[in-house]
């Protein structure tokens, strides 16, 4: 009886000590930190992580405005080093992945991405989805890309942005968009493997995508977000960045 009442007492401590641990992410990683956030709340019951998805811009904008995040995860190291030397971020800044860009389309499209660029100089092709690359990282890799293939401005007439490389994909995704050139993470999920096809852009026609995370000044002293920041270049952790595509920093 004693054993049993000194575990519901230490059982209860426990959770007397969880913390919620608030994340925002870059959209890229919708997937993969899902994945990789179930896998920690499975080994630490205790905590619990809460992610919101968007563009690394508008998250560095609402990090400085105040917004109670405890960790952020950026498609873009600048930004984390932006925040970093303002004293937002406490932890030195530190990459996690390094993403790829694709061109996606409906299989039911008759398009073959690996035409790419002639592709989208195809009359039947009337609208390309890229994100905006006023704040979303991929959106500036993917206009690089395209001015690098010598076609930007015979297309930008076709462009929409999305305000996120989320948005982009469900622009390409539901058919508003012909043509989508999205990340990798997003174009292997199984949502997008079922419906669409892809081709991958070589990484020397734009510069690396190396995505970089950090404690904000709101999280600096709580243990559970030092233990999801550490678990996420863990050995588990780093396969399921690979799985969606990613490469990671630490082993090139």
């Amino acid at each position: 009886m004693l054993r049993i009442l000194f575990f519901a007492l230490m059982l209860a401590f426990s959770f007397s000590r969880a913390e919620l641990i608030r994340v925002f992410a870059a959209a890229d990683l919708q997937y993969a930190l899902k994945d990789i956030a179930q896998l920690y709340e499975k080994e630490h019951p205790q905590d619990k992580v809460e992610l919101i998805f968007g563009s690394s811009g508008k998250g560095t904008a609402q990090i400085k405005a105040g917004a109670p995040f405890h960790i952020f995860f950026s498609a873009d190291m600048k930004y984390v080093e932006e925040l970093y030397k303002e004293g937002y971020i406490i932890t030195k800044p530190k990459p996690y992945a390094i993403g790829r860009l694709v061109v996606w389309v409906r299989k039911d499209s008759g398009l073959d991405p690996s035409k790419f660029p002639q592709i989208l100089l195809d009359p039947k092709v009337r609208k390309v989805a890229i994100a905006n690359w006023e704040h979303a990282p991929y959106g500036r890799a993917a206009k690089e890309a395209l001015e690098n293939y010598g076609v930007f401005d015979k297309i930008k007439d076709k462009l929409v942005l999305g305000e996120n490389v989320s948005q982009t994909a469900s622009f390409v995704y539901s058919g508003s968009a012909d043509v989508g050139i999205i990340p990798l993470s997003l174009a292997v999920s199984e949502n997008m493997k079922k419906v669409g096809t892809y081709w991958l852009i070589p990484e020397e026609k734009h510069k690396p995508i190396v995505q970089g995370y950090g404690i904000t000044k709101v999280g600096e002293n709580s243990q559970a977000v030092k233990r999801f920041y550490e678990f996420v270049l863990s050995p588990k952790a780093v396969e399921i960045l690979k799985k969606y595509g990613f490469d990671v920093p630490k082993e090139k």
